[in-house]
């Protein structure tokens, strides 16, 4: 049976710069094994499928696979699958927000500045990291731990391990020896931009099989970790993707209770999808 098909730039500042996303519609009916395979095949950072939702809440249901397995929650999904919905005809129950259901529960998102912002979820672990991590990354980035600023779990969905250095000139040189990290790293580089810069600090997502061009579950933990140290105002601009050609910018604002994180969506690709074949 054919089905909607929608791909998306998410956080791009103008053009196509930041990181694409496809989503499938009225996956209802679709296996695992059926999405994890188009997700593979599609070889993007994240394929998500929309589905019915199964919390009275919610508005939809998202599943959210990267080429090799699925993930409780992702941003750029999130804010991409929501944009999709919407232009598709979703209405949501509430006039306040937008309730998604997926892996980790329901994630709220509502207007703000004319762009949909998702509010960060809660960090299922924020201490700092363990020496074993901290060695294993050191030796990774080639840079000594006792030269690092600060580091600690930014784990919501994604078991983010995040590492503050020097600046963000630092960020962008690294050149990671990915072969140096563990299958399941996740870990997040962030370095503060220079007083007068339009953004607050540069952040780079990289793992074994490559680096993210902009990732929006990073960028909430990592909203979350430099508010909490006072590092940032309530509302700034984050910048990633330079370092893989890409110019993506987040959006951060604390209303004093939750963080929202935003950004452009724009619609690049939309057609009928023909898989699986009948």
């Amino acid at each position: 049976m054919a089905r909607r098909f929608t791909q998306v730039d998410v956080f791009g500042n103008g053009g196509i710069t930041g990181n694409p996303l496809a989503v499938v519609h009225d996956a209802d009916d679709l296996t695992d094994e059926q999405m994890q395979a188009f997700a593979s095949w599609t070889n993007l950072s994240e394929t998500t499928f929309l589905l019915r939702p199964t919390e009275a809440r919610a508005d939809y249901r998202v599943r959210i696979f990267t080429p090799s397995g699925e993930l409780p929650f992702a941003g750029h999904p999130t804010l991409g699958t929501a944009h999709v919905w919407l232009a598709g005809g979703g209405r949501p129950n509430s006039t306040a927000c937008i309730v998604q259901e997926c892996g980790i529960g329901l994630v709220e998102l509502r207007g703000q500045d004319g762009r949909l912002a998702f509010a960060a979820p809660p960090r299922l672990r924020s201490e700092k990291l363990g020496r074993t991590e901290v060695a294993r990354i050191a030796r990774a980035i080639g840079i000594p731990a006792k030269e690092w600023v600060a580091h600690a779990w930014g784990d919501n969905g994604a078991p983010w391990m995040m590492v503050q250095l020097a600046d963000a000139e630092t960020v962008r040189k690294i050149e990671v020896n990915r072969g140096k990290l563990s299958a399941t790293d996740f870990v997040g580089l962030i370095g503060m931009e220079p007083e007068g810069s339009k953004y607050a600090y540069e952040v780079r997502a990289v793992f074994t099989e490559g680096e993210d061009p902009v990732t929006g579950s990073l960028n909430a933990a990592a909203a979350q970790w430099m508010r909490e140290r006072k590092l940032v105002p309530a509302s700034y601009l984050v910048t990633q993707g330079s370092v893989v050609g890409r110019h993506g910018e987040i959006s951060v604002y604390d209303d004093g209770e939750r963080i929202w994180i935003s950004g452009k969506v724009r619609k690049v690709i939309s057609g009928e999808l023909s898989y699986p074949s009948a």
